[in-house]
């Protein structure tokens, strides 16, 4: 690890040719399967059946998969350094059940507004947060509140989600499960995502400064409202828009931050590239998994990582406790 570190971007460099050989192996996972070589002369010189089925069919959900796993690390990363909590998750904290109801009375009632559905979304999980955060101030920001009341209402906003879903059977989306998608889907989320990402690259430094106390910032001028108050709309924004189009996938973004701190530190110049390549390789690995494991019945994404990410979550409370 300390090689790693000392190494930061050669290690970002890794990651993208790791990303790129996963994305190469997903798209070649089925009953069509073609050669690197065969996949470049289909796409960019020649014709060819079997790369035009891959390119319609499997390009997308890889995609999409990829986009949503770098959309949920970061969300996490965002809510961990604002809430100044390493156990902070847009899931376990409520906010995706949030967004999640919000996408199934859009999806239910106003399904000509998909193109608007993330944004709408957004609304859910950004109201969610706020009653969560008001719920959890007392004099200041109470770190183990803000678990607590995240997680109560989780399960409370489960329960009218397994409500709207009981009553309208054809509509599913809690169980994380990223399956037929097309190019429409992968526009739409790189319409959303890709400008958030550009934007976090600019806030390095000020998701640096909140590792800070709130004392210390104030006595040197900084605003630290304003900096929360941006990189909490823009985790909400995050989680929101893969929840409006892949549903809820638990834990990405409590694991995927401190396996990238555990790499390249906590500077976040290196650790946001590092959980965005991290949260889009483990998603893709998990839901390349779940289609092959018992092929040809699938293994949602959602399921795979909860079943991974429930013992690890149980073992950095146990070291977060051990800590305090």
């Amino acid at each position: 690890m300390k090689i790693i570190k000392k190494n930061p971007l050669l290690f970002i460099l890794g990651l993208m040719i790791i990303l790129g050989i996963c994305f190469f192996l997903a798209i070649n996972i089925g009953s069509i399967k073609v050669s690197f070589i065969q996949l470049m002369k289909g796409l960019f010189i020649e014709y060819n059946k079997d790369v035009a089925s891959i390119y319609q069919i499997r390009f997308p959900r890889v995609i999409v998969t990829m986009l949503v796993g770098c959309a949920l690390a970061l969300s996490g990363l965002l809510f961990q350094v604002v809430l100044k909590n390493p156990l902070a998750d847009p899931g376990l904290i409520g906010i995706s059940a949030g967004a999640n109801i919000v996408s199934l009375l859009v999806g239910i009632f106003l399904p000509d507004l998909y193109v608007f559905k993330p944004m709408i979304t957004c609304l859910g999980g950004l109201v969610t947060f706020i009653i969560i955060y008001s719920l959890s101030w007392k004099s200041g920001l109470n770190t183990t509140r803000i678990i607590l009341v995240g997680v109560a209402i989780h399960y409370t906003m489960n329960a009218i989600v397994s409500l709207i879903e009981s009553m309208s059977a054809s509509i599913s989306s809690s169980a994380g499960t990223i399956t037929l998608y097309s190019w429409n889907d992968v526009f739409l989320l790189m319409i959303y995502i890709v400008p958030i990402l550009i934007i976090l690259l600019f806030l390095t430094q000020a998701c640096d400064l909140l590792g800070l106390e709130d004392r210390t910032l104030l006595s040197l001028g900084i605003n630290v409202n304003t900096y929360r108050f941006i990189l909490s709309l823009l985790a909400v924004l995050l989680c929101s828009i893969s929840v409006a189009i892949a549903g809820i996938l638990s834990f990405v973004g409590l694991l995927v931050p401190h396996l990238a701190r555990l790499c390249v530190g906590n500077q976040h110049k290196y650790l946001i590239p590092t959980t965005a390549l991290c949260g889009a390789i483990i998603v893709l690995v998990a839901d390349t998994i779940g289609r092959t494991l018992m092929a040809p019945y699938e293994i949602s994404a959602g399921i795979i990582m909860s079943m991974i990410g429930g013992p690890i979550f149980i073992l950095l409370l146990k070291r977060s406790l051990y800590e305090s």
